[in-house]
């Protein structure tokens, strides 16, 4: 077979276009701290609220600089619905969903977590301004879904 020479300029300029991007993707996703998703904490959705930490969720300090906010979602709702953290330390989100898949999203921040029933999902964050962030529900998740909201007050300890 015979192959012209901008078939083969094109299928190279191809190639190596490909290379390059798939080595930009990998390289940027390793050092950002990226991995495959595995080794998920699962929990029976049924005995969520008679199942540790998930029977008294809010917030837990686990030291002098990290902290653990155990929330459920639920239908229309959080629980807590109340959220206070420190700001400059780093506060462990986690979270599960006792029906049907929600999202725990925080306004203008990186938080942005799914809240799947039977999986416990786990997410680290430090803020470092003091206010209150609003959490919302990305996921559609029935007629009062609208209402899903919350407030996260960041406070000076």
């Amino acid at each position: 077979m015979h192959w012209h020479k901008y078939e083969k300029i094109w299928l190279v300029f191809g190639i190596l276009s490909l290379v390059v991007f798939l080595s930009i993707v990998g390289v940027t996703a390793f050092s950002h701290g990226h991995t495959p998703a595995g080794g998920m904490d699962t929990i029976d959705p049924e005995k969520v609220n008679e199942t540790a930490p998930f029977d008294n969720p809010g917030v837990i300090q686990i030291d002098d600089n990290t902290y653990e906010v155990v929330i459920v979602s639920m239908a229309f709702g959080y629980k807590p619905n109340q959220i206070k953290v420190p700001v400059g330390k780093e506060i462990i989100f986690t979270l599960t969903s006792t029906d049907v898949v929600h999202s725990f999203t925080i306004d203008n921040t990186k938080v942005n977590m799914m809240a799947v029933p039977g999986r416990i999902t786990h997410k680290s964050y430090t803020f470092t301004k003091l206010g209150k962030y609003l959490v919302l529900c990305n996921e559609y998740c029935g007629a009062g879904h609208h209402f899903m909201q919350t407030e996260i007050e960041v406070y000076e300890p």
